[in-house]
């Protein structure tokens, strides 16, 4: 079994897409769980209600918690040895939960499994976005066929660029609650918690086969922060914790990796001239972040 965490704070349509895509999964080996973040319209339980599909289970927070609290609470929430947290406006191919589930078959030792992925727009339309091209053609590590990632290396790889997408990831339910998600890290602490696990010793599948539609689009939390600098504010201090976390360990190329933390910084360069045309605000909060300052 593999309990989907959704927490939902945002459209309504691409919500209802996410809910239709697990209800048509061809193995049936799934609990969908669905925290509602106080959104002003309460439209969300009644709709799934109507689904009457018993493996859908509905809560509802009477004050919003924001997507750092939700996350934690959504993984406490999971029952399934495997567990998943699919972003609202994300999409799961119909083979999604047959696929992870027989490659935690065959590789039953790892803690987190990494599906293929595509990349969509808010239209659903294929994208093709520099950052996902960079890190995916560049960053990722090469390699055919299910691989099985661990130790330093995959943290080098991942503090030169993460690679991995969020939503997609799943995790054994024991080794992700007893990590703790790091306080005051919204955007980055999924990359955050990944390499705590990394630390604490956890191997990651590279499962090649798609089945999995990451959105990118404009409304994201994410996407929301690059302009005003904050994401960038928060991961250089994600990076300063993640250079002495790996010294510590004596894992130098990976403390050398966060400290360089080239690939954001290249992205953050990349954003400028929009940054001077639309938010001139902003301008020296990437510039401090390209410089390493």
């Amino acid at each position: 079994m593999i309990d989907l965490l959704v927490p939902y704070y945002g459209d309504p349509e691409y919500f209802r897409a996410l809910v239709r895509s697990v209800l048509a999964q061809t193995d049936h080996r799934w609990r969908l769980v669905v925290v509602d973040d106080a959104n002003p319209d309460p439209w969300a339980g009644p709709w799934l209600q109507s689904l009457s599909d018993e493996r859908i289970v509905y809560r509802r927070n009477e004050q919003n918690r924001g997507i750092s609290e939700v996350f934690r609470q959504c993984v406490q929430l999971a029952e399934a040895e495997l567990l998943a947290v699919p972003g609202s406006d994300d999409l799961l191919d119909p083979d999604y939960v047959a696929v992870v589930l027989a490659a935690h078959a065959r590789f039953p030792h790892v803690d987190i499994i990494q599906p293929g992925v595509r990349v969509i727009d808010g239209a659903g339309e294929p994208a093709a976005p520099l950052a996902d091209t960079v890190k995916q053609r560049l960053v990722r590590p090469r390699g055919d066929g299910a691989r099985v990632l661990a130790g330093e290396r995959l943290a080098v790889s991942l503090l030169h660029g993460d690679w991995l997408y969020w939503p997609s990831l799943v995790f054994r339910r024991t080794a992700v609650q007893e990590m703790p998600f790091r306080p005051g890290l919204p955007i980055i602490l999924d990359l955050a918690l990944v390499l705590d696990l990394v630390l604490a010793g956890s191997e990651l599948l590279i499962e090649p086969t798609e089945c999995f539609a990451y959105r990118r689009h404009r409304e994201s939390a994410s996407s929301v922060k690059l302009l005003d600098g904050s994401r960038f504010a928060g991961e250089r201090e994600y990076f300063q914790l993640a250079a002495a976390l790996m010294h510590d360990r004596g894992w130098r190329r990976a403390a050398r990796a966060a400290r360089l933390h080239a690939t954001s910084r290249l992205y953050a360069l990349t954003l400028l001239p929009t940054a001077l045309r639309r938010q001139p605000r902003a301008v020296g909060t990437l510039l401090r972040h390209v410089l390493g300052n």
